[in-house]
């Protein structure tokens, strides 16, 4: 899958991940990239909203990994911390890349790229302007 859009504020970030979410399954893993503030976590509250995952989702910098319940469950991790991709290893969160069950999404992923596996969806977010976001999504599994 190759896809480009340009976004003008939250809400239409928001929406371009919850039209993915319609073709996520089980096992797929979603690693995003981006600098501070380009809507890593705004195009994970849209994977959820997609997922039909009712609680509020946050970023988690300071606990890692959360897990959602909906559709398929969401695991969204955070990179932003790690210092080195053992540490992901060490506290167990290898076993969601991919996840046996549900969705990964992987915030930060550049930090970790040796941990992603073949077949992940890599979703770039950038800033050309103050006020839009380009969202490049490659990637994912051979035949969609």
């Amino acid at each position: 899958m190759e896809r480009t859009v340009v976004a003008t504020g939250p809400e239409e970030t928001q929406r371009v991940g919850e039209q993915l979410a319609s073709r996520l399954v089980d096992g797929d893993v979603v690693a995003l990239v981006g600098e501070l503030g380009a809507g890593k976590t705004t195009f994970v509250q849209g994977l959820a909203r997609g997922l039909f995952i009712k609680e509020e989702v946050l970023s988690p910098s300071f606990v890692l990994a959360r897990t959602h319940e909906g559709r398929l469950t969401l695991h969204h991790m955070d990179a932003y911390r790690i210092s080195d991709p053992e540490e992901f290893t060490e506290v167990g969160l290898t076993e969601l890349l991919p996840p046996e069950r549900g969705v990964t999404a992987v915030e930060w992923a550049d930090r970790i790229p040796q941990l992603i596996p073949p077949g992940a969806l890599w979703v770039t977010l950038t800033m050309p302007t103050f006020d839009r976001r380009r969202i490049e999504i490659r990637g994912g599994r051979t035949g969609r």
